[in-house]
């Protein structure tokens, strides 16, 4: 099945209900399916073709899902991009892909320009597209053959620091969608409220749900908490997908009567577990709403999920294996773990592209084989399971750290230091942060007879990666080796851990 197929459906069969809200502006969903059907005659008068990549760097709202919409019914592959990026992050996702268009909403478009420069790519202003589509046939386009399912390509950092393009197939999307529509009783007449980039999975999650189910989604298009709570109420929101900041943040901010909130039932969260405390205060003051967590990255979705019942009693869980999704936790040799004993976690869900794991790395073979093996894909996590069932998970096996949800790996923050002409090592670890759940810590080594400060390396970082990514402390020292000249890292976490 292909995601047009459904849209199209909903078009015919509640074709006056609200399929998109933005701010001020609402598209039902006929006016949805007609035009992303002239936006895809436009691409494709452009060259756009099935098989291709279409990088979208445009900030939140109704273009956003309809550039995204368009560029499937053309049979090209999505490739969502975050507009937090640096011209030199989003110049490698052009190469890798190899885009043959990038479309940008007007404020990004210094950024845009900087990144395609001597590209060759085909640069396209969304507005520009939207007026060349005045002009386009609202007929649809013949449904590209059912192979290949490609879709969308997410962009994901791995152990070298360098961002690698996990390929999900239609079959992907639209499981994952069905699946957690059934997990969480999701329902047709939910409103669902986005407060994250499309170029975040628990946003583009919601989408999918939307579609789906014919359901309304709610954008924002950017965080704030004030609006947020406004928004929950004006649209009465019943659904919201969030990250564990952004909960923070609205909890932070929310104050008066919960029955304001009548309508909300549900909130859903994907990225780091919940902290015991934060729960307990949404609770508190939002006693009648269930919370539902996932355990799922770019290449495995929905891997875990702990819903409502169980998020105080099982606080520090990920949850239970998604019904369909095999978990495994094995050890160095392949083999099963014992119950209660740490391995890394491995998934699998149907062939590769066919249910909740992606079918690859675009263009990569290598770090294909190496995730995907016999049909496993190996997370890089490590976890362990309880008697009941329930996931824990343990270390990052990849040094990855999680802060507000957005995955940033060390190896790519110290690659970055390493340029800075004052440096001779450095490691960079997680430390507790209150707000974003983790932080970067940098423990940076110098070369002999040098000198930096803080601030310089902080803003050395910023002109090399995205600021969510630059060190919040930078501590200078000698690195602690072992015997093989190995930077001891967990010496280093236990310095930025809290005291016990």
């Amino acid at each position: 099945m292909k995601t047009e197929v459904l849209l199209r459906a909903f078009a015919q069969r509640t074709p006056d209900k609200e399929a998109l809200v933005c701010e001020r502006e609402r598209i039902t969903y006929a006016e949805l399916d007609r035009r992303t059907n002239r936006i895809a005659r436009t691409l494709r008068g452009r060259g756009i073709a099935a098989g291709d990549r279409v990088v979208l760097l445009i900030d939140n709202g109704i273009p956003w899902v309809e550039m995204c919409l368009a560029t499937i019914k053309c049979g090209a592959l999505v490739v969502p991009v975050s507009t937090r990026l640096t011209d030199r992050e989003v110049a490698h996702v052009l190469r890798d892909c190899t885009s043959k268009m990038l479309v940008y909403g007007e404020p990004r478009r210094e950024l845009a320009e900087a990144a395609s420069a001597g590209l060759g790519i085909d640069l396209l202003l969304d507005s520009h597209v939207y007026a060349l589509a005045q002009n386009a046939g609202d007929a649809p386009l013949p449904v590209p053959s059912p192979m290949p399912d490609d879709c969308m390509i997410g962009y994901t950092s791995g152990t070298t620091g360098q961002a690698k393009g996990a390929i999900s197939t239609h079959a992907n999307l639209l499981m994952c969608a069905f699946l957690s529509n059934l997990e969480y009783g999701l329902l047709a007449s939910d409103r669902f409220l986005v407060t994250t980039h499309f170029a975040h999975r628990t946003a583009i999650a919601r989408l999918w749900n939307a579609l789906t189910l014919g359901a309304t989604l709610v954008i924002m298009p950017r965080f704030d908490a004030a609006q947020t709570l406004t928004t929950i109420v004006r649209e009465k929101i019943t659904i919201v997908g969030l990250v564990p900041t952004v909960a923070r943040m609205l909890l932070d901010a929310l104050e008066g009567d919960a029955g304001a909130y009548s309508a909300l039932r549900m909130m859903i969260s994907v990225g780091e577990a919940l902290p015991v405390e934060l729960k307990r205060r949404l609770f508190e003051k939002l006693p009648h709403i269930q919370l539902n967590s996932a355990f799922g990255m770019t290449e495995a979705f929905g891997m875990a999920v702990l819903t409502s019942e169980f998020q105080v009693s099982h606080a520090a869980s990920t949850g239970r294996p998604t019904p369909g999704v095999e978990v495994r936790l094995i050890d160095e040799d392949g083999g099963d773990v014992a119950l209660g004993d740490v391995g890394e976690i491995v998934v699998r869900s149907g062939e590769p592209g066919a249910w909740m794991t992606m079918r690859g790395y675009y263009n990569d073979p290598e770090a294909t084989a190496e995730a995907l093996r016999d049909g496993w894909m190996h997370t890089g996590d490590m976890g362990r399971f309880d008697a009941e069932g329930f996931l824990y998970i343990v270390d990052r096996k990849k040094d990855m750290i999680l802060s507000g949800a957005l995955n940033i790996y060390s190896k790519e923050v110290e690659n970055a230091i390493l340029t800075h002409p004052a440096v001779r090592d450095v490691a960079v670890v997680g430390m507790p942060d209150a707000t974003f759940g983790e932080a970067v810590a940098a423990f940076v080594e110098l070369r002999p007879g040098e000198s930096a400060t803080e601030t310089a390396i902080v803003e050395h970082c910023r002109e090399l990666i995205a600021s969510y990514k630059k060190p919040k402390r930078v501590f200078f020292e000698t690195l602690p080796r072992n015997a093989q000249g190995k930077v001891l890292k967990h010496e280093l976490r236990d310095r930025v851990a809290p005291a016990r």
